[in-house]
């Protein structure tokens, strides 16, 4: 359903702002409608050098915020750099989970030799040799390269070459990654980070709008306490649906009349790879108040008028009662609104860095970009069909 233009009269300089409000919106499934107020905010965010070009592309830039989560069971690596299950790893903070891309893979990687016999055994019976420099070099380059094959494989001989490790009756050498179907989200924040900075470098117009786009979607994931966790959607302590109840029910029902959008400016981020930590770090410890207060909430209120039927393009929907969520999302105090402001600064911040680390390049001067097609390469972090065993999307 659409809404009404909202006339307010705040000055030209602040115009544009309210224009979001005009938008359309679909269904929340952040769900699309977050994803899409996250991204058109972030916008504003900018100083005037960036601001005219992304103003321009706005609703690109809006619209295509949920395109990460169209194609999660497209591809077979796409899931996972939407979430990490970070208390899979231990405890806040997480002190024995390297930060470091090839580090984390390194640790969690079981490498097996096939033996001239066909039997499969550990190369490691005590775990990979952590900071041995041959191995890590041997990993990156042996294995880091298929990460987006089925199976990572080499021969015994480059084994014994390149890390030095000879194994006896060896016929081939396979390696399991087991840590990616727990989620890669701020690996993946740094990695697009990276392909956003280069972008900027080339004055890719099409591909600086397609990253930035997409990688607003991710940062948006980031701030969200269900997407760091395991119990994801409350499966664990029997609050299923949980997920969607804070994402995209609570915004849906009380951000356009609550919510305060004015988040300041973007700023530069002096260590993205600490940045997304934080992120996600912050996130995971409101975990327990999200739970906590649902929970409690759930067992008092009568059961009775916690759930509706809602009418929804045409279809009749099960889904919480307004009265219900407006009781959790009180409780909550401000939360849901400050993950969602905090959201909009970091994607414009993130944006802005990236355009800085990159020189500043003039965007003015840059390709008029048409509308950005899917990246399928495996530089893009994409890899079509097989398998991997990763967690839904509530």
């Amino acid at each position: 359903m659409k809404r009404p233009f909202v006339i307010l009269t705040l000055g030209l300089l602040f115009l544009p702002l309210f224009t979001l409000f005009t938008h359309p919106v679909e269904k929340p499934l952040w769900g699309f409608f977050g994803h899409r107020r996250i991204n058109r905010l972030a916008v504003f965010t900018l100083p005037p050098e960036m601001a005219g070009f992304y103003k321009q592309h706005i609703e690109y830039i809006t619209e295509h915020a949920v395109d990460p989560d169209k194609r999660r069971y497209a591809t077979r690596h796409e899931a996972v750099r939407h979430y990490i299950d970070i208390d899979h790893w231990g405890r806040y903070p997480f002190p024995d989970l390297p930060r470091d891309w090839t580090d984390v893979l390194i640790k969690y990687t079981r490498v097996l030799v096939v033996t001239e016999q066909g039997d499969t055994v550990p190369l490691f019976s005590n775990g990979p040799p952590e900071g041995d420099p041959a191995y890590r070099r041997f990993f990156r380059e042996v294995f880091l390269p298929q990460y987006y094959e089925e199976e990572w494989t080499c021969s015994c001989a480059d084994l014994d070459s390149l890390a030095g490790i000879r194994a006896p009756a060896c016929r081939e050498v396979i390696a399991i990654d087991e840590f990616s179907p727990h989620g890669i989200l701020p690996y993946n924040l740094l990695a697009m980070q990276r392909r956003l900075t280069k972008a900027f470098e080339e004055g890719n117009a099409q591909l600086i709008l397609r990253l930035s786009t997409e990688m607003g979607h991710y940062i948006a994931d980031a701030h969200v306490p269900l997407h760091t966790t395991e119990n994801y959607n409350g499966q664990l302590t029997g609050q299923d649906g949980i997920h969607a109840f804070w994402e995209s029910r609570l915004p849906e029902l009380f951000a356009d009349d609550q919510y305060d959008y004015f988040v300041g400016p973007a700023i530069y981020i002096q260590d993205p790879a600490s940045y997304f930590w934080d992120v996600v770090l912050a996130s995971h410890s409101m975990l327990d108040s999200v739970l906590a207060i649902e929970k409690g909430l759930r067992q008092t209120y009568p059961s009775d008028r916690q759930y509706c039927y809602e009418e929804r393009q045409g279809a009749s929907v099960r889904t919480q009662c307004p009265d219900y969520a407006r009781t959790y999302h009180e409780r909550l105090d401000g939360q849901v609104e400050a993950r969602m402001r905090a959201s909009i600064r970091a994607v414009g911040s993130a944006w802005y860095t990236a355009w800085v680390d990159a020189g500043s390049p003039p965007l003015k001067k840059m390709t008029e970009p048409k509308n950005p097609e899917p990246d399928s390469s495996s530089a893009a972090l994409l890899a079509p069909g097989g398998k991997m065993k990763v967690r839904p999307h509530e």
